[in-house]
């Protein structure tokens, strides 16, 4: 027999719910009043169920029983804000990214669509490979684009898919670029590289960047990535729950629309610790040879336009400066 809800409101899904941007949203529409939340993730032996921790919710749902759970209550979902997915960039299962972000994120789309349910789900900047055409999040350019690695390529695949369905304009694609902030402990080698310098320096005292693989254009650490603090990025997700944004679709950048070098984003972090700078030059692994990016910049007028004003992100220097501070140092989450 099916549960009663708990809430009179219509329940909003949140999968990937106990990950790194997952678990911000959650915290973020807590903050807002909604508690009716579904949370959907796959625990395992991963200490990110801690991500979860003080924050309110109806019920957490295993990825694997979520369709079953999904049966029958139609009526009492409201909108999904699909964020689960294998987010690791050296990952070399192909079939396994296949299955968990391609085929899965296609079948929840499917009964969302169908139900006519709002659908928000995380693409990613991996789609756009080196960036050769550019990063401007226009739909007339998904098939000129040329992922790196085989995540990358399992994200564009449902970006594709949504085209051709021609329900672009059903759904609200996120294309998320370099994210940092709290609450990523869980990732690993995945976590950010503010995460990585942070505990680097703690134990070493200096930090060792990447060489540049393209010293004719970038200098050993000058490298440029487009950086947007969790908090932001998780902002702008949940404003495409707003009433403003309920005729907005399509695809959109979450990004901050400028480039900060990695040596720049070094520098912060010494100075949040108070520290001398000592950053250093170290060959690039094997595993990330031709499939790293050098250069991303999120064109973010897309974005600007349906929000009605300019974008407003934090500074780097002091998003860098308040998660060292207030969550890194004394070990806490968002």
């Amino acid at each position: 027999m099916k549960q009663d809800q708990i809430f009179t409101d219509q329940y909003i899904v949140v999968t990937g719910a106990a990950g790194f941007i997952g678990s911000g949203v959650v915290r973020h529409l807590n903050d807002h009043g909604l508690e009716n939340l579904i949370l959907v993730d796959d625990f395992k032996d991963s200490s990110k169920w801690k991500n979860l921790l003080g924050k309110k919710f109806v019920d957490i749902i295993s990825k694997h029983k979520l369709f079953d759970w999904l049966e029958g209550r139609e009526s009492e979902i409201e909108a999904f804000i699909h964020l689960g997915a294998c987010s690791s960039t050296v990952e070399a299962d192909a079939d396994f990214l296949m299955e968990n972000n391609y085929r899965y994120s296609l079948r929840l789309a499917e009964y969302a669509l169908k139900n006519e349910h709002r659908f928000i789900y995380a693409s990613s900047a991996a789609t756009y490979g080196k960036g050769e055409n550019g990063f401007k999040d226009e739909h007339s350019i998904l098939d000129d684009l040329r992922p790196l690695n085989a995540y990358g390529y399992s994200k564009h695949l449902f970006d594709i898919w949504l085209a051709r369905q021609k329900v672009l304009d059903k759904v609200i694609g996120l294309k998320y670029f370099n994210v940092f902030g709290p609450n990523e402990y869980h990732k690993g080698r995945m976590a950010s590289m503010v995460y990585h310098i942070f505990n680097t320096i703690q134990k070493e005292g200096w930090i060792g960047l990447f060489k540049s693989s393209e010293p004719e254009k970038y200098k050993d650490g000058d490298q440029v990535r487009d950086f947007i603090y969790v908090k932001d990025a998780v902002r702008m997700t949940c404003n495409m729950l707003d009433k403003a944004f309920k005729d907005v679709t399509g695809i959109y950048n979450v990004g901050r629309g400028e480039t900060v070098t990695w040596n720049k984003i070094a520098e912060a972090v010494f100075h949040a610790l108070d520290k001398k700078v000592d950053i250093r030059y170290i060959d690039m692994p094997k595993d990330l040879e031709g499939q790293y990016q050098n250069f991303t910049l999120a064109d973010m007028s897309k974005y600007a336009t349906v929000q009605g004003h300019k974008l407003q992100t934090a500074p780097i220097e002091e998003s860098i400066r308040e998660y060292v501070q207030e969550y890194l140092i004394p070990g806490k989450r968002w």
